[in-house]
């Protein structure tokens, strides 16, 4: 599946930015399923300073400053991108969970290594005996690893209540546990702390999913998201993702931008500004089939 996509975010303030500097995290990456074939990032006013890099994850960060000032400033990320569906996986062809969760914790070869920082405590999703126990209800002595984390994904797909009034992107995992209610972003975070709580490697994964208008309606420019999921370390099976927002495993409808830890490692956009007053802020996300 090839597509286009536009994400445009604008900032307007009260009072004037003389300065400010930026950290994004835009550009699709590639991957085993997903190639880019091109990436342009636009901003204005136009910066002073720009440069890009790969951060320790692997994903493209683009940095910018502006030194003039400004009431308004502009990011627009334009990119195509194709992606293939993932590789067939029969879950209960899996490795047992314990068997994963015990090599993560001793084998320290390369591949064991690498996902081992995903089993830890990260900012924003801390291991605890409470997410632990939620977990274990999927995860039974002896099961598949990935035959239980689908059972887990369809459990916070089915007990948490998509409400984009209930969190900020600053609200705690605690929180939301609790109230059993928040967005994309926060179902993730249950998910990977219930995950990590059990010795296994779980990703947070940003990205894009493209929405289907009902049969006779025309598809609304401008009105697909950002949208989070998870990806868990499988052991020979390798890295498998997890959608608990809609309950499914990503295929060609899901476009992976970035991963970490979790939200605070790869934030679309962050960074700090001078003066301004008051803000708003609004986004426009258009993921369009080229075909």
């Amino acid at each position: 599946m090839k597509y286009k996509i536009t994400h445009t975010t604008r900032y307007q303030y009260a009072d004037a930015v003389p300065v400010c500097h930026n950290k994004v995290h835009l550009a699709p990456r590639k991957t085993a399923t997903q190639e880019c074939d091109q990436h342009r990032l636009l901003v204005h006013p136009t910066p002073a300073d720009r440069r890009k890099r790969f951060d320790y994850f692997g994903n493209q960060v683009d940095y910018f400053a502006i030194h003039a000032a400004h009431r308004e400033l502009t990011v627009t990320a334009i990119s195509r991108i194709e992606v293939a569906p993932p590789p067939p996986r029969d879950p209960a062809a899996t490795p047992a969970w314990e068997r994963i969760a015990t090599e993560l914790n001793t084998d320290r070869g390369l591949l064991s290594l690498e996902a081992y920082q995903f089993v830890l405590d990260s900012q924003r999703v801390t291991r605890s005996s409470t997410l632990a126990v939620y977990a274990k209800k999927s995860f039974l002595p002896g099961r598949p690893v990935l035959e239980a984390a689908r059972e887990l994904t369809a459990r916070v797909h089915a007990d948490f209540v998509y409400d984009p009034r209930a969190t900020t992107v600053h609200s705690a995992l605690e929180d939301v546990f609790r109230h059993r209610r928040g967005v994309c972003q926060d179902f993730a975070h249950v998910q990977i702390g219930c995950l990590r709580s059990l010795g296994l490697a779980a990703r947070y994964v940003s990205g894009y999913l493209r929405t289907v208008p009902p049969p006779g309606r025309a598809r609304l420019v401008g009105a697909d998201a950002s949208h989070a999921w998870v990806s868990i370390y499988c052991g020979a099976a390798g890295w498998v993702d997890l959608d608990p927002t809609n309950n499914m495993i990503p295929t060609t409808d899901h476009i992976t931008i970035a991963w970490g830890r979790d939200y605070s490692d790869v934030c679309p956009i962050q960074g700090v500004y001078v003066g301004g007053g008051q803000q708003s802020m609004t986004v426009s996300v258009d993921v369009a089939p080229l075909e």
